[in-house]
């Protein structure tokens, strides 16, 4: 179990936890509060009475969004307001969220943003692969109706492709499209092992988020979820994730290489890997070199220096896409946390028979 330090820079509004649900899962909410004051009463609101916990992080927002929650949900006992003495971010925020509900015994953590461009009244739905065993995390996904991408801004159809791209790379998870939406649930088991102070706090933690249940290799799943654009302005600029983001991606992707191919396992696919970078490096290198000699010397390359230089970079790109497929074939299959429920019961067995 790593949950990084205990919560020491939060205070909530109430010392106890949500009263168990008499039946089903415990699903807590949690709803990231920064600057949302016009929207977050209708959110919290909308929460059905399938909900066991609603866990508000107001995160140092200047206008207050906290105390409006506080002082409107007073009666309702499943409304937590989780006080963050510093703005972290919204990646920052959520994980505060998911430390408070796993601590009072969570089973599902579900995050909606409190911008109110998701409907909570879609949540049972978002949670029943979790509920029958199917997944691990499951998140909206905005790109299922025509009729929804229609409604879309252009700007944001065109950074999600890339994005999406970007993410497949970065994460091994090539059946996901939407990578940005944060309408996620995450079985509480799996959060339990997700390194939470190393998941990036601001607003790549979604696509980091994504890397890290990657490498537990956790069943993810997308369902259709419509969002309501409204006159909000997101905080996120374009600029800052055009010239950040790539070098995140870039970043995961050579760790999760490292991890999947080197370190946790050795396979064909890693010897394919090195012997495909090591033609197409000596492939351009000395098609580039030979390609300089022939300018400077004024003379003709032959055929056969010419097969030299282009056969080690077609033979490099053919290893490549056979990395790839193998890559693509091994997205997970089945739930991880299936496999940790039985482990945790077979550790509280054997403790018990000492």
């Amino acid at each position: 179990m790593v949950l990084g330090h205990p919560i020491r820079e939060v205070v909530t509004s109430s010392g106890e936890a949500p009263q168990p649900a008499a039946v089903g899962p415990r699903v807590a909410v949690i709803i990231p509060c920064f600057r949302v004051e016009r929207s977050i009463v209708d959110v919290v609101s909308s929460v059905g009475d399938w909900a066991w916990g609603i866990y508000c992080v107001d995160d140092a927002c200047p206008n207050g969004s906290g105390k409006l929650v506080e002082e409107a949900f007073r009666d309702d006992e499943r409304v937590r307001v989780v006080m963050r003495a510093k703005n972290g971010g919204v990646g920052a925020a959520t994980m505060a969220g998911y430390r408070a509900a796993i601590e009072d015994g969570a089973d599902i953590l579900v995050k909606v943003d409190g911008d109110g461009q998701m409907d909570p009244r879609l949540v049972p739905q978002l949670i029943q692969p979790i509920v029958e065993g199917d997944a691990d995390y499951v998140k909206g996904n905005r790109f299922f109706s025509a009729e929804t991408v229609r409604r879309m801004p252009w700007t944001r159809l065109i950074g999600n492709a890339g994005l999406s791209f970007l993410t497949k790379l970065s994460t091994g998870y090539w059946d996901l499209f939407d990578p940005t939406n944060g309408f996620t649930a995450l079985e509480a088991n799996v959060a339990r092992e997700l390194p939470f102070d190393k998941i990036h706090p601001r607003y790549f933690f979604e696509t980091d988020l994504l890397f890290r249940l990657g490498v537990l290799r956790a069943r993810v799943v997308e369902l259709p979820a419509q969002a309501v654009y409204g006159e909000e302005k997101s905080n996120l600029s374009e600029l800052h994730a055009l010239t950040t983001f790539p070098f995140l991606h870039l970043r995961n992707f050579l760790k999760r290489i490292a991890y999947s191919y080197f370190l946790r396992n050795f396979s064909v696919a890693s010897l394919n890997m090195v012997a495909g970078m090591g033609l197409l490096l000596f492939g351009l290198v000395f098609g580039a070199w030979r390609w300089v000699t022939s300018i400077e010397t004024e003379s003709v390359s032959t055929a056969g220096t010419v097969m030299l230089a282009a056969l080690p970079i077609l033979l490099g790109l053919q290893l490549w896409l056979n990395v790839l497929a193998h890559d693509v074939s091994m997205v997970p299959k089945v739930a991880l946390h299936r496999r940790l429920g039985a482990i945790r019961v077979m550790r509280a067995q054997d403790e018990d028979s000492k």
